[in-house]
């Protein structure tokens, strides 16, 4: 007899602050935490979407921010960037992502999100003590059947 085990569902939330080197130790951090859930494969496409949404972060707000890692059923992970700055990007605002200009010295970034992602998405986080607002940007990945 096989014994099995059912793995509960699981979450991480990595505080990150106002630093370049952030969206490195986010993904040294998601590497680990895929390995031990028994999901390199997920490796590849899920550091490229949290390395995005981690620099978009830094680059775009002012304080604080952080990466969560959530477990999503079925070989399928979603993570999640929230920061300071309300003002949701083009390719995750409404009526879906567009192309960004050939010579655009930016935008380019969050659109690769929307390409490689099973399915990603936006929430503005109003309310709560001052410094709480900003937004929060998330996308899924799932392993290819």
């Amino acid at each position: 007899m096989v014994a099995s085990t059912v793995s509960p569902p699981w979450t991480y939330t990595l505080q990150l602050p106002q630093d370049p080197r952030a969206s490195g130790v986010a993904r040294a951090t998601l590497r680990n935490v895929l390995r031990v859930h028994g999901m390199p494969e997920l490796t590849e496409v899920a550091e490229l979407l949290a390395s995005e949404l981690v620099t978009n972060a830094y680059l775009y707000s002012s304080g604080p921010y952080s990466l969560r890692l959530r477990d999503a059923g079925r070989s399928r992970i979603r993570l999640s960037v929230w920061d300071t700055d309300p003002h949701i990007p083009a390719p995750f605002r409404w009526g879906g992502p567009q192309t960004p200009e050939e010579l655009a010295e930016r935008g380019r970034g969050l659109y690769l999100v929307t390409l490689y992602a099973e399915s990603w998405g936006a929430y503005p986080m109003r309310g709560g003590l001052p410094g709480q607002g900003g937004k929060l940007l998330w996308a899924e990945c799932a392993a290819k059947a």
